[in-house]
C-alpha cells in the first residue's frame, strides 16, 4: 500500500480512468467535479464549479501529494476554455494557497493544439508552439500559469483522445466517411486509458524520486495518416460503400514523438489505432 495522495481536478472520462489506476496502486483519490455521483468508487468527492472562485466545501484540510488538472471545457468557445483552462486553474492555485497547501508537484493536461505545424513534420516537446487558433493560445496561456505557479509542475500535451464514448470517427465511418489521401493527413491519438496511464506512471514516477521534465507528449507509437486510419476501419468494420460527397479535408498535419516520455519507460497498451479501435468494436476498454 501506498500513503499517496492526489486530488484530481476534472475526474471525468480520462481523470476517473487514472483515478481507478491510483487507487488499484492504493493511493488517496479525491476528485473534483460537478456531479460527484460519477466518481468512480473509493473516490473522496469534492463537488465544484471551477467557474466559482469560493473554496468548495469538501476541499482537503491535508495537503495533497499531487494535483492534476485534467479538465475539459463544457463551452466550445474562446470564452468557454478560458473559464475551464484559465480562470478554473487560477481558482485551484488560489485554494491551495488559501489552505497553505504545496503539493509536491502539480500535472496539468494540456493539448498538441499549441502546436500548429501542418507539414506532417516530426515534432517534439521542443518544438515551436505557435497556435492560430484559439484553443492552442488559450492551453499554451494555462499551460505558462501552470509552470509560473511557484509549484514544480508538468504540462502533459495529450494529442487526440479516443475510446469507449469517444467514437466519433467510427460512427463517421460507418457512415462513409473518406478522406483525402494526398497530401497525407497525418493525425495524432492516445486511447484514454493509455492517457490515464501516461499520468500516473509520471505521478508514481516523481514519487519515486525521477527529475521530470516541465513537458511530455502524450501519444501512441504510429501517428498515421487518416486515409489510411479510415480504410482499416472500413476493412475491420466491413463498410463496402461510401460517399463521395462525405470527403473531408482537414487542415492540420503533423506526427508528435512520444520518445520523450518513452525513455522513462512508459509504454502504451495500445501503441497504435488498430489496438485501440480492435478493442473498442469488440467491447473491451
Amino acid at each position: 500500500m501506498s500513503d499517496l495522495s492526489a486530488i484530481i481536478v476534472g475526474c471525468g472520462d480520462v481523470g476517473g480512468r487514472l483515478a481507478r489506476q491510483l487507487l488499484a496502486k492504493g493511493w488517496q483519490v479525491s476528485g473534483l467535479r460537478r456531479s460527484v455521483g460519477q466518481l468512480p468508487e473509493g473516490v473522496a468527492p469534492i463537488a465544484a464549479e471551477l467557474s466559482d472562485p469560493a473554496i468548495p466545501q469538501a476541499w482537503p484540510q491535508r495537503s495533497p501529494d499531487y494535483l492534476v488538472y485534467c479538465v475539459a471545457a463544457s463551452q466550445h468557445d474562446e470564452a468557454g476554455y478560458q473559464a475551464a483552462y484559465v480562470d478554473g486553474l487560477r481558482h485551484v492555485l488560489a485554494w491551495l494557497a488559501e489552505r497553505g497547501q504545496r503539493p509536491r508537484r502539480l500535472l496539468f493536461v494540456s493539448s498538441s493544439s499549441v502546436f500548429a505545424q501542418k507539414d506532417g513534420e516530426w515534432i517534439d516537446e521542443t518544438a515551436v508552439t505557435e497556435p492560430e487558433g484559439y484553443s492552442g493560445k488559450v492551453m499554451l496561456e494555462a499551460e505558462r500559469l501552470a509552470l509560473a505557479s511557484g509549484l514544480p509542475a508538468s504540462v502533459i500535451r495529450l494529442t487526440g483522445i479516443y475510446g469507449p464514448g469517444r467514437e466519433w470517427l467510427l460512427s463517421q465511418v460507418r457512415q462513409g466517411y473518406r478522406v483525402a489521401e494526398e497530401p497525407p493527413l497525418y493525425g495524432n491519438r492516445i486511447h484514454a486509458e493509455d492517457a490515464a496511464s501516461l499520468m500516473a506512471y509520471l505521478l508514481q514516477a516523481d514519487a519515486d524520486g525521477v527529475a521530470l521534465e516541465d513537458c511530455y507528449i502524450g501519444v501512441d507509437d504510429d501517428p498515421a495518416p487518416l486515409a489510411d486510419v479510415v480504410a482499416w476501419l472500413r476493412a475491420y468494420m466491413g463498410v463496402s460503400e461510401w460517399s463521395e460527397d462525405q470527403r473531408v479535408r482537414r487542415t492540420g498535419s503533423k506526427r508528435c514523438s512520444n520518445a520523450r516520455v518513452r525513455a522513462l519507460g512508459w509504454a502504451p497498451a495500445y501503441p497504435s489505432y488498430k489496438e485501440g479501435y480492435a478493442a473498442i468494436l469488440e467491447g473491451k476498454h
